[in-house]
């Protein structure tokens, strides 16, 4: 039986996971404060897992990668074009400090992975961000789905790389269709269902 944690941490009050996997924890994206977080509660992550490179969602992966030794899964590298950093600093006057981790397998082209003994469908899924992906436990009906998708609601697009037309597409094909009792851990907010939000999410009727 897999169990997951959540966490929800930094300025965007972004949300990160760790999963009781058969073979250890895997975490999934890593917002400002989820290495203290993962120390506090004993979860020794053998994995994580990244849904995108935003800054929001990788302020603490380079701590969470050095201390706990354990390989990151991404679409692809670490950029400044990517993680945003810098114009939400232009923006807010908050500086933006990411420091620098090695992703240690690049997903771009793969259909499935494994970590910790969980096999996961990576679902790529662009639109808020170019390298954006979902991580899919079929078996337990559980889609990770990072800024894609959210409870009545779906990722920004207006950022550079984004696009509304792709991320519909993307949820549309890829999320909407899988069966209607999975459960959905998004990247900011509450958990949600495939079902409630094939029915009543505004954006996508």
């Amino acid at each position: 039986m897999f169990t997951i944690k959540s966490y929800c941490g930094g300025t965007c009050q972004t949300n990160g996971y760790a999963i009781n996997c058969p073979e250890g924890v895997i975490a999934v994206d890593a917002p400002d404060g989820m290495h203290r977080w993962l120390e506090d509660n004993h979860l020794i992550p053998k994995a994580l897992l990244l849904t995108h490179m935003h800054f929001d969602h990788v302020m603490d992966a380079a701590a969470i990668a050095e201390n706990f030794d354990c390989p990151v899964f991404a679409h692809s590298a670490l950029t400044t074009e990517l993680h945003l950093g810098d114009l939400f600093s232009q923006f807010t006057g908050e500086k933006i400090e990411i420091a620098p981790f090695p992703v240690t397998e690049k997903l771009e082209g793969t259909a499935s992975m494994v970590a910790a003994g969980a096999h996961f469908a990576v679902l790529h899924v662009p639109g808020h961000s170019p390298d954006s992906v979902c991580f899919y436990l079929k078996d337990e009906g559980i889609l990770f789905a990072g800024d894609t998708l959210f409870q009545s609601g779906i990722g920004r697009s207006d950022f550079p790389g984004g696009s509304g037309a792709l991320l519909l597409a993307g949820i549309r094909e890829k999320i909407l269709t899988l069966p209607e009792a999975t459960h959905v851990y998004p990247g900011h907010g509450d958990s949600t269902t495939v079902a409630v939000e094939r029915i009543g999410n505004p954006y996508l009727r």
